[in-house]
């Protein structure tokens, strides 16, 4: 059996459709009860409350750890996760992490993800570390204004960084759930090359054969937005990397391709897969 957090979002539900297509025995984990594929047990459960995973864990033998936005707030405690994880036998996670664990170690999100990372490496169980950067998938944040009003708002509309499409996470993920060779593994995940904010609304626009203006936002503009769903610093640490990327966070790293044995997707093909979205 093997545990998937997350299992409603971006990243979780492709993995969670991948192993089961797969032919593994799947568990999908969401606050609230959700639609799962064919054969998929699904179990409510908070991981700011570790006890309610325990129905969850009970059996497994691999757990892929993703954190929501309120589990880096202060407070939070993720480390008892895998504490409960190891409890109940589970021998392997994959732990969603970030990027700017090594682009930016000093930010307080990061220095929690890396003390989460450093729990998860000293805990005794077999593991591998995701390190994205920016997720295609944030475009979707634009969704509402694209269909109202064929506009995409959002700063810095010229400064670009390598996102990656979540379904390469995904398949990244399975491939360190059910491979051996991949435990120990520290995987920096980008996509196949730097493109802006307003560069995606073109591509976005492409897909829809219908014009999407651009409207830059201030910083101050965004992170109001941005407060909205995610922790006030949280956003503060996001806007940073994506106003002033430094070298590390523009490398496209070649990670998906070592581990996939391809290229990962361009922003476009996410944006073709996902048009219906934007229409």
């Amino acid at each position: 059996m093997i545990v998937v957090t997350g299992a409603t979002g971006n990243v979780g539900r492709p993995l969670t459709r991948a192993l089961a297509e797969a032919g593994q025995q799947v568990t999908a984990v969401s606050r609230h009860a959700a639609a799962v594929p064919d054969g998929v047990r699904h179990v409510a459960a908070d991981l700011a409350e570790p006890a309610s995973l325990e129905p969850a864990l009970a059996g497994a033998k691999a757990l892929f750890l993703l954190l929501s936005g309120d589990m880096h707030a202060a407070g939070a405690s993720p480390a008892d996760v895998i504490g409960a994880a190891e409890a109940s036998g589970v021998r392997r996670v994959v732990l969603l992490s970030t990027q700017g664990v090594a682009t930016r170690p000093f930010g307080a999100t990061r220095i929690a993800m890396r003390a989460l990372e450093d729990v998860l490496r000293e805990s005794g169980l077999e593991w591998a570390i995701l390190r994205p950067g920016g997720f295609a998938s944030n475009a979707l944040w634009w969704a509402e204004s694209i269909r109202a009003q064929r506009v995409v708002a959002a700063p810095f509309g010229d400064v670009g960084v390598p996102i990656i499409d979540p379904a390469d996470i995904a398949e990244v993920a399975a491939a360190c759930l059910l491979d051996d060779r991949h435990t120990g593994g520290v995987y920096e995940l980008t996509g196949p090359e730097v493109i802006t904010p307003r560069q995606q609304a073109e591509a976005i626009a492409a897909a829809l054969g219908s014009p999407v203006r651009f409207h830059d936002l201030t910083r101050d503009e965004a992170k109001a937005a941005m407060a909205r769903s995610v922790p006030a610093e949280l956003a503060e640490d996001t806007l940073t990397i994506l106003g002033s990327p430094n070298p590390a966070e523009l490398r496209v790293s070649p990670d998906v391709r070592r581990v996939l044995g391809r290229a990962p997707r361009p922003f476009a093909d996410w944006a073709a897969r996902n048009i219906a979205a934007f229409r």
